[in-house]
């Protein structure tokens, strides 16, 4: 079994959230919607659902395209964007220090 990030363990193991998680991981990259949907576990028919309101919303946006794919990346500019991304490295960094501090006392 898959062991869950911590923004997946903090804002729960949806959809919606598995596919932010993973966007917020690779957000340096581009990447085709199959391949978003498939890193992110999540089926065909609910992330086309999820994927109309991330472009329509532009939290992801389209960079270029490679024969037929079309590929896209977080839109690292948009303001709610900048606030998760901060979110998740501030939970992360808690998660580390938590993990730490409980490493020190055993």
């Amino acid at each position: 079994m898959e062991e869950k990030s911590v923004f997946v363990e903090y804002f729960g193991d949806y959809p919606l959230i598995r596919v932010l998680d993973f966007l917020i991981e690779g957000r340096e990259m581009d990447y085709s919607m199959t391949e978003i949907a498939k890193n992110s576990g999540v089926g065909w028919t609910a992330f086309s659902d999820i994927w109309l309101q991330l472009t329509k919303k532009e939290i992801v946006i389209f960079t270029r395209k490679i024969g037929n794919a079309k590929l896209f990346r977080l839109n690292t500019k948009n303001p709610w964007v900048k606030e998760l991304i901060r979110m998740d490295n501030i939970i992360t960094k808690m998660e580390t220090e938590k993990f730490l501090s409980e490493e020190v006392k055993v």
